[in-house]
């Protein structure tokens, strides 16, 4: 058995950390509130694109009736015989199962695929995810070849890639959390859009942690590419958080004050979902495909965007409650030390007493 002076310093050192995971605790919690903020903040736009959207498609023809072709290629679907997969994970650690049970969902995901015989293309977004996926599959292999023509006064690139395994990273992303800027989305976006269109990939997913409220979390696979019904997601699987980790959400949240329920909806909320759906005859100055065009992809991006802020802030909850769990794991680890220490110390004080007793009874 440990004497008193290493339990002191266990107790000690357990109580340094205890006070570490308590400011982690109170980090994320203030990170947590701007998180949900930003992401409540984008759905109003969110929704009131779809709902344009939604309209336009309501008040014109999806195809064209002089040629039969449809309106934008992100509404075409084709057979998936290859498809991208945008995997959401956090940056840091300390925050549970958060970025292992993203890594599961989205494993589950490739496995069902690869059995099909489709080809996958995976994106990660986030280092964890970065990390996990670099030691485990393949970078895809680009080949940049460059043509001179008149006199070499102007140069062509075309840019290549030679396939080598099912599953490849094509792209990764390592500083969007971080930023988790529109515009830098929109360059995401744009990429895969083109890719998209030029039927390089077939279909797109997303493997993201859905935040609703700290109460109301899963972790979704979303099919967004091709475009099937504006404004709803459309949902391969999900996984919902277990009673017990919806518990312990909700005792973290509660000690720092953090409402743990979806806000209402507004008035202003309810009056713009009317828009597109009201039987109102919208006149609209551009054609259907000049505005498809334009809005269509900006559609994608929101989509993206809005998956990216709901996983930072789901990240931030975990977290809080990974690190409110080890702060009363240390609490109870402390009384359990300090408990032992102190029959440590009555067993030596109580041993030296029969010491002296049975010496002054000797004499």
């Amino acid at each position: 058995m440990a004497n008193v002076l290493d339990l002191r310093r266990r107790i000690r050192s357990v109580k340094n950390t205890r006070q570490i995971t308590k400011a982690m605790k109170m980090v994320s919690a203030a990170k947590l509130r701007r998180a949900q903020e930003r992401a409540l903040h984008a759905r109003p736009y969110a929704q009131m694109l779809a709902n344009v959207l939604e309209s336009l498609v309501r008040r014109t023809d999806l195809y064209n009736p002089e040629t039969g072709a449809i309106r934008h290629p992100l509404l075409a679907e084709r057979e998936e015989k290859n498809l991208l997969l945008l995997v959401i994970a956090g940056d840091k650690g300390f925050a549970g199962g958060f970025n292992s049970n993203v890594g599961k969902a989205a494993q589950k995901f490739i496995d069902a695929r690869v059995a099909r015989g489709q080809n996958v293309d995976l994106e990660p977004i986030g280092k964890k995810a970065i990390g996990f996926y670099k030691r485990k599959y393949a970078a895809a292999d680009y080949q940049t070849r460059e043509e001179h023509y008149d006199n070499d006064l102007s140069v062509h690139y075309e840019t290549t890639r030679q396939r080598a395994q099912q599953i490849e990273v094509a792209a990764e992303h390592a500083d969007l959390l971080l930023h988790s800027d529109f515009e830098e989305v929109t360059g995401v976006a744009r990429s895969i859009i083109e890719r998209y269109e030029r039927a390089e990939i077939d279909s797109v997913y997303l493997v993201f942690n859905e935040f609703k409220s700290v109460l109301s979390q899963r972790i979704v696979v979303q099919k967004l590419l091709p475009i099937r019904k504006l404004g709803v997601q459309e949902i391969e699987s999900f996984q919902a958080m277990t009673q017990e980790q919806r518990d312990a959400a909700v005792l973290a949240a509660e000690s720092e004050g953090i409402d743990v329920f979806e806000p209402e909806t507004t008035e202003m909320d309810r009056e713009a979902k009317k828009f597109g759906t009201a039987e109102v005859d919208y006149i609209f100055d551009q054609s259907p495909e000049e505005l498809f065009s334009h809005l269509l992809p900006r559609y994608v991006t929101t989509e993206i965007f809005h998956a990216l802020l709901e996983s930072i802030a789901a990240e931030h909850a975990a977290r809080m409650t990974a690190t409110d769990a080890a702060t009363k794991n240390a609490g109870d680890l402390i009384d359990s030390l300090s408990l032992t220490m102190n029959r440590v110390r009555q067993a030596a004080i109580t041993k030296e007493i029969i010491e002296i007793v049975s010496g002054a009874a000797a004499l």
